[in-house]
């Protein structure tokens, strides 16, 4: 959602924080991601494994936005354009297969 200032042509960062990434919800959203991706580079660590790459994100099975949460069973890592094909969008078939896993 990049602000365009009309009479430069350039892009306007302030607007940009003050109009869209400033806003509360936001700000938990970003949070989050931020979270997820502490505590999956803190498993990496205890593992003997380098940290996440720039081009690998934590995703969320279950998206935050639809009260999927931070824990294990929830997060994997993708390639970024993986996870930003599939934006909020769930795979109901693999939820209801992790949920019949987790009931054994």
């Amino acid at each position: 959602m990049p602000y365009i200032n009309p009479k430069t042509g350039k892009r306007d960062y302030k607007r940009e924080y003050k109009m869209y990434h400033g806003k509360p919800q936001q700000i938990k959203n970003r949070t989050a991601r931020n979270s997820a991706r502490a505590k999956v580079n803190a498993a990496r660590k205890r593992r003997g494994l380098a940290p996440l790459k720039t081009t690998q994100e934590v995703d969320h099975i279950k998206p935050v936005s639809k009260g999927g949460g931070n824990g294990k069973s929830n997060t994997r890592v993708i390639s970024r354009a993986k996870n930003r094909a599939k934006y909020n969008k769930t795979n109901a078939k693999r939820v209801k297969k992790r949920a019949k896993r987790r009931k054994k």
